[in-house]
């Protein structure tokens, strides 16, 4: 039964043992990337039924911990390792090897109520940073921005950092959270909160933003021409190889791991 040897945390990383269990595939990392590496393990799984595949998410840092710690066979991040983590891994004698597998729209999400269309990414920025703190200044209605955002070990709270704060800090007031889901619960409960999540999250308990005119979609997102998209990444130690290489394989094929990218909500790589 593939189902019942799926392991899937969309909140927490799961605890893993010093090495991976014999025979099984251990995925760890973004909760961006969670949503594509869980329909490609089941299906993955129902094609290879002697493989097992256990796969969680606790934030693309935590991943890339546990692939530096020798804990997970792949790890998936919304982000590129820093140098730092590089260097740390060739410490170890890890030899991380970057994958790109989706691209993703980055969206400021706020109630379906909100009177607010689009923002720029500076009036994002104002927000975050709590310089813009009710909604009436940005053309809503008269109430106080509750502002929701991503813990500092999450890929996605990184991104945002660098494409809409442009290296400032999320202000301390807001309300971190520890995954995409977390957040889309978070403001859709909250008629005046805004937060950020990966295109793959979107539904209809929300209402995306359009960034400086230009709505995050499949299309500019691959153009380039919205402001805060970003490549997703799979992370292997060295050139994946026997069951890890099979996997990768099934996630770049345009009719298997490309379509359930799709699939999810995400950008594929290939038509």
């Amino acid at each position: 039964m593939k189902f019942a040897k799926l392991a899937l945390a969309s909140l927490l990383v799961l605890a893993l043992s010093a090495t991976a269990w014999a025979g099984e595939i251990v995925i760890n990392g973004s909760t961006t990337v969670l949503p594509i590496m869980q329909k490609v393990a089941e299906a993955y799984m129902a094609a290879n039924p002697s493989a097992t595949l256990s796969v969680s998410g606790g934030g693309s840092g935590n991943g890339i911990k546990a692939l530096i710690d020798g804990t997970t066979n792949i790890c998936m991040a919304s982000r590129q390792m820093k140098d730092k983590e590089i260097d740390l891994a060739k410490e170890k004698g890890v030899a991380p090897k970057e994958i790109s597998i989706a691209m993703d729209a980055l969206l400021p999400v706020v109630h379906p109520s909100s009177k607010v269309k689009d923002l720029s990414i500076e009036q994002l920025k104002d927000i975050f940073m709590g310089k813009i703190t009710n909604w009436k200044e940005v053309g809503g209605a008269d109430g106080a921005i509750v502002v929701i955002s991503r813990d500092t070990s999450s890929g996605t709270y990184e991104t945002w950092e660098e494409k809409v704060m442009h290296k400032e800090k999320v202000f301390p007031a807001a309300l971190l959270q520890a995954s995409n889901g977390a957040v889309v619960q978070a403001v859709s409960k909250n008629k005046n909160a805004i937060g950020y999540i990966g295109i793959g999250y979107l539904d209809k308990s929300l209402k995306a933003l359009s960034v400086n005119g230009i709505m995050g979609t499949a299309e500019t997102a691959l153009s380039g021409k919205y402001p805060i998209a970003r490549h997703l990444y799979l992370y292997t130690n060295g050139e994946p190889a026997g069951e890890v290489g099979s996997i990768v394989k099934y996630v770049l094929d345009p009719a298997k791991g490309q379509k359930a990218v799709a699939e999810v909500g995400y950008v594929p790589l290939t038509k």
